[in-house]
């Protein structure tokens, strides 16, 4: 017996989102999360929606992807906790300049809004930074929303037309079925996989390695910044393959707080937060904008990013069992890419046509 058309192993952000996209084609899903919707890395993470142009695909996912967020949030946004605040990449010399200009031409040819400050424009929308800048590129579309918020609103909007969710960990994924803990199959023309770093627990052989990240966040401040700020550095942190690294990325929250990041580090799976790693996090935090020491910072804590060796996604069929798709590998782009990942998904096993090609995101360019 068939007990759904898909199946969704995972409630994050991702799977949700591939749950609301499959529920509007019509497919009778079924949802499957063991612990809290919205939880795991989708509640860890920033919440940025960010044009990123560091290759043509994640380009073309990303600005897809935001288009989809602003239509999305853009109607309701308080349920989201939306913010349209743009971003600043910030430049600390006229080598990372150069690499803005580049930056702001590659995104304008895309049709991106942005637009080039000089130290005194760069001053002027944010002067809480450090003197002596270069100044930087402001991106006008971006934005951030508060995950689990967003979460709950996709996975209501699947819930609506009929979809289930079912509180349970999936012990294994069969062919066109899957095993739960408490015993039963469930059977499914298709199992989609969008379980993030927890995705090698049932597939152990995807390219999937887990990067920790650190973030820290204070109390209200309202005002103290009001774009997110994103050094040129940062994509070199963010693409790393190995080492420990942390990046400037300060991001104000609408409740008035500021969201500190970032940080990555390899072969670890303990969730701990460490000492020394978030001192590291803070104090170049602080290099960029100096009276950030003096802001009460409330908590902190860990999230585990699910990366692939090329930094993009694997959004398509698995050859490892019939009737498998997968959703997973986002890396820090999970928030940002989740509802163009969902469409191209959907489109693919709906056999839509799609804004994009779906070939640099296949998961057969791994095999």
């Amino acid at each position: 017996m068939i007990d759904a058309d898909a199946i969704v192993i995972g409630a994050g952000i991702v799977g949700a989102a591939c749950a609301d996209a499959l529920s509007e084609r019509g497919l009778r899903v079924v949802l499957i999360e063991q612990d809290i919707p919205g939880g795991g890395a989708t509640a860890a993470g920033m919440g940025h929606l960010v044009v990123m142009d560091d290759n043509p695909a994640e380009l073309a996912l990303t600005a897809w992807s935001l288009a989809l967020w602003k239509k999305l949030a853009g109607e309701s946004p308080r349920r989201h906790e939306y913010s349209g605040c743009g971003t600043i990449w910030v430049a600390a010399d006229e080598e990372e300049m150069a690499a803005a200009r580049a930056k702001a031409h590659t995104l304008s040819q895309h049709g991106v809004q942005c637009e080039m400050l000089a130290p005194a424009a760069l001053y002027g929308r944010e002067p809480q930074l450090r003197a002596g800048l270069a100044g930087g590129l402001l991106v006008h579309g971006d934005g951030l929303v508060y995950p689990p918020k967003s979460t709950r609103v996709l996975l209501g909007r699947a819930l609506r037309r009929g979809g289930v969710l079912r509180q349970a960990a999936v012990q294994a994924i069969e062919d066109h079925a899957v095993t739960l803990d408490d015993g039963a199959r469930l059977e499914a023309r298709h199992i989609v996989l969008a379980a993030g770093a927890r995705s090698t627990a049932l597939l152990p052989a995807l390219p999937l390695q887990p990067k920790k990240g650190h973030l820290a966040i204070t109390d209200r401040y309202p005002g103290f910044i009001r774009h997110q700020l994103v050094e040129l550095g940062y994509i070199k942190s963010a693409h790393a393959a190995s080492g420990d690294s942390v990046a400037f990325n300060l991001q104000p929250r609408p409740t008035g707080q500021i969201l500190i990041g970032s940080s990555r580090q390899f072969d670890t799976i303990d969730p701990a937060v460490e000492p020394i790693m978030l001192q590291s996090m803070l104090r170049h935090a602080v290099s960029f904008t100096p009276q950030l020491r003096e802001l009460n910072v409330l908590r902190s804590w860990t999230g585990f990013r699910a990366a692939t060796p090329d930094g993009l996604p694997l959004i398509g069929p698995s050859a490892a069992r019939r009737g498998l798709w997968l959703a997973t590998g986002h890396e820090g782009l999970g928030i940002t890419t989740s509802l163009a990942t969902a469409q191209l998904l959907a489109a693919q096993i709906c056999n839509d046509a799609a804004p994009i090609p779906p070939a640099p995101y296949l998961p057969e360019r791994f095999s």
